[in-house]
């Protein structure tokens, strides 16, 4: 922009507005500058000046003239229109965009050294490692689900973090900090090294220091009363508020963090809702909730997962420090006063109620109930998959999504049954046989893990996993000609990283093209995610069709056989159906639920037997 030197009668305006400089003549200033608009206003070091021709909205209805009021500024680019007024201490080294409301505010500056929050190496998981997270404004839960799961591997960890720290030297070339245009800071004590784009708000914050605060096109961040944040990035259209407590952490796009949640060293993404409670070195992936002042998220890697009151997680084993963690795969809850033993692994859309110990593993039994009654820890396989929670749960999602269409960050697959879930389905299923097989059908219990099957629960544990299966492959099957498919890529093992439904064996070509050097940016690597999901039909047709003709001994896939899948399919479903429905009258039977819900919760249940005209939620 191009800039020229004040004129004296422009200074003497300034002047008898109680204004004074350093050098007038390093206060430079855009042609259509007027000097009346400034008050008290006291320069140092080089500033440059925009046009304040318009009024300003503080409140509704209540309008200011734009300009600079009881303010000292050092090294400072201010834009067209802003309004600045009140600052107690100073604003240093910053760059300020149009259009910008700032008042009230004590210290705004950057320092030499400000790295706003890029570049930070954080341990999640494991709180006492080396830090596995490279925190970076374009990270998505892929990516960090990425870095966390392959953290081990020095090549892949060297190339990935190459790749970032070139990245974040592009964004860190210009050692002041900027304010984007239309945004609001007001009633704040101090912003330090901190980078805030466009149209976002901070409004009462004690400080953020060392930060990025992104947005996008309608979706941007606001900061509210009490938050201290430190070396974090917060993404656009997320929510932080209520005296929220942050340090080392990476908040990912919709996410809300109110009523003093405190966190260190924790990655939230894509809609988290935090409250009240507490994270340390957690992964929070997509939907992941906690809503209690008294739940402790520590160690451990979520999902689509909800914290019951009083919820915790120890990662002190035994007696070497808290490095234990555990994974909790999509979809998993626990009750109120949970307690999980880690390491531990629970397996997708699971529920977990009371002290779980004895490290529970239980990947290849999901769906499943983990119950303590005092020492005795029960597994009960299968059951959450005929529950009036999962049934809500899998139609909720979607409509909570509230990052904008276009422009999303992290990549969210809803699919509740997918070849991920499946295959550990088929797992467990074969898992519940053999045990039936060598323990026989005249027990009264099985062991697995520690853990207590009781016969009935395994019996139908197996019922549900087969019922289950039926759904998968009839729905899969409406989707696609009857084709067999050319290629094998999607066939074996499926992943769920942080959200993206994935083969296993894609993800290891990714793990190739970074150590051979394919792939030598974070755009590749993020494009890379995409591709994946965008073939995801095409990769579980691949996985189903071999599923279906292993599971009905076939060599393809004929129109007789796809009557029979149907058939089976629609019987499933009935049977998944009426199942909810026993789950339903058991809690309306408790008398909290209201008629009227009840009925109307039947009824949805009912549209689900017109197999022809439903959406089919996979």
């Amino acid at each position: 922009m191009e800039y020229r030197n004040l004129q004296t009668e422009e200074i003497q305006v300034l002047q008898s507005n109680d204004c004074w400089a350093e050098n007038w003549d390093n206060v430079k200033v855009k042609d259509g500058f007027i000097p009346k608009f400034f008050h008290r206003v006291m320069f140092y070091g080089d500033i440059r000046l925009g046009k304040f021709e318009k009024d300003t909205e503080i409140s509704k209805g209540f309008f200011k003239h734009s300009g600079i009021n009881n303010a000292t500024l050092r090294n400072v680019t201010v834009g067209d229109n802003c309004l600045i007024e009140n600052i107690s201490n100073f604003i240093n080294n910053y760059d300020i965009g149009n259009d910008c409301y700032i008042s009230n505010i004590c210290t705004m500056q950057t320092n030499s050294e400000a790295t706003f929050g890029e570049g930070n190496i954080i341990a999640v998981l494991n709180e006492m490692g080396e830090g596995n997270i490279f925190l970076h404004r374009e990270l998505n839960s892929q990516l960090a689900a990425f870095m966390v799961k392959y953290d081990g591997n020095k090549e892949i960890r060297s190339k990935l973090h190459g790749i970032l720290r070139r990245d974040m030297a592009v964004n860190q070339s210009v050692k002041r900090a900027f304010i984007g245009n239309n945004v609001t800071i007001i009633n704040t004590k101090e912003i330090t090294d901190t980078v805030i784009f466009d149209c976002c708000q901070v409004d009462g914050a004690s400080r953020l220091s060392n930060c990025t605060v992104l947005s996008a096109q309608g979706s941007k961040v606001f900061i509210g009363t009490g938050v201290i944040c430190e070396n974090s990035i917060i993404s656009d259209g997320s929510v932080i508020i209520n005296s929220v407590k942050m340090q080392d952490c990476f908040v990912g796009e919709s996410c809300e963090i109110s009523n003093g949640f405190t966190a260190s060293a924790s990655v939230f993404f894509a809609n988290s809702y935090m409250s009240n409670g507490e994270a340390c070195a957690a992964f929070c992936g997509p939907f992941s909730a906690s809503h209690h002042k008294s739940s402790l998220l520590i160690g451990g890697q979520f999902s689509f997962y909800n914290a019951g009151s009083a919820t915790n997680f120890s990662n002190h084993a035994y007696k070497m420090g808290p490095i234990h963690y555990g994974i909790l795969e999509r979809g998993t809850k626990t009750s109120s006063g949970s307690y999980i033993l880690m390491p531990a692994t629970i397996g997708t859309f699971s529920v977990c109620l009371g002290k779980l110990m004895h490290h529970p593993d239980t990947r290849n039994l999901p769906f499943s109930y983990l119950i303590a009654l005092g020492d005795i820890m029960y597994l009960v396989p299968g059951r959450n998959l005929t529950t009036v929670g999962l049934y809500r749960d899998i139609r909720k999602w979607p409509k909570r999504d509230k990052r904008p269409a276009t422009g999303q960050k992290s990549i969210v697959n809803f699919d509740w049954l997918s070849p991920f879930s499946v295959g550990e389905i088929l797992e467990g299923k074969k898992i519940l046989e053999n045990l039936r097989a060598a323990s026989g059908s005249n027990v009264s219990t099985y062991n697995y893990h520690e853990y207590v099957i009781k016969k009935s629960a395994l019996d139908n544990g197996i019922r549900f996993y087969d019922m289950a299966l039926r759904i998968y492959m009839g729905a899969v099957l409406k989707r696609h000609s009857l084709e067999k498919p050319v290629s094998d890529v999607g066939l074996g093992k499926w992943n769920d990283l942080s959200g993206l439904l994935i083969p296993d064996t894609e993800e290891k070509r990714l793990c190739e093209e970074l150590i051979n050097g394919t792939i030598t940016d974070v755009k590749q690597i993020k494009e890379f995610f995409i591709r994946a999901n965008d073939n995801y039909n095409e990769y579980r047709w691949i996985w189903t069709y071999k599923m279906i003709c292993d599971y009905y001994g076939i060599e393809e896939i004929t129109e007789e056989y796809a009557q029979i899948i149907h058939q089976n399919y629609v019987s499933a479903r009935r049977i998944w159906i009426d199942e909810i429905k026993k789950d339903a009258r058991k809690e309306y039977a408790l008398g909290d639920v209201e008629t009227s819900l009840y009925e109307d919760f039947m009824s949805q249940l009912d549209k689900e037997v017109d197999f022809e005209n439903q959406k089919l939620y996979m």
